[in-house]
């Protein structure tokens, strides 16, 4: 099964590649992947947790860490870094960006029409060829935006 960097991977491929890779298919994982892959991103481990402990009710927060450490060490998820936030999680998926609320933590994901070509254009000024990028812009939504002006 060959998924291409950035792609993303479709609904149950995660674990067939997991397991092409040598990688064991736990109904731990099993529940953290669908989890992953239903929610639609930018979970917390904790909400990973909690989620996931419906499903498998014994599962340890420690083995949802290591799992998305595994998924991560494999590029089937990516980790966020979001300022003033814990770390989140999602799915592997193309080129995106984000917009963060700094009060309620929202994250929204949009497209950027001309970030390929500003890409393009800054490795070819600076001969950097790029593997990747990471765009976050930070301010207040529209519901919190309107709360903090009363």
């Amino acid at each position: 099964m060959i998924v291409t960097r950035g792609e993303r991977p479709r609904p149950g491929q995660v674990a067939a590649l997991l397991q092409e890779r040598g990688n064991r298919v736990t109904p731990q994982r099993r529940a953290i992947l669908r989890i992953i892959e239903e929610q639609g991103g930018h979970l917390s481990a904790d909400e990973i947790y909690y989620l996931a402990r419906k499903e498998v009710p014994r599962l340890s927060l420690s083995t949802v860490y290591r799992t998305l450490e595994l998924l991560k060490d494999l590029d089937l998820v990516s980790e966020l870094h979001l300022a003033g936030s814990r770390y989140r999680y999602e799915a592997q998926s193309g080129e995106h960006q984000h917009l963060v609320c700094l009060a309620c933590g929202r994250v929204i994901e949009f497209q950027c029409a001309h970030c390929a070509e500003m890409h393009q254009r800054l490795a070819d000024q600076h001969g950097l060829k790029i593997t990747g990028s990471r765009v976050e812009l930070f301010g207040y939504c529209e519901e919190c935006s309107t709360t903090r002006n009363d």
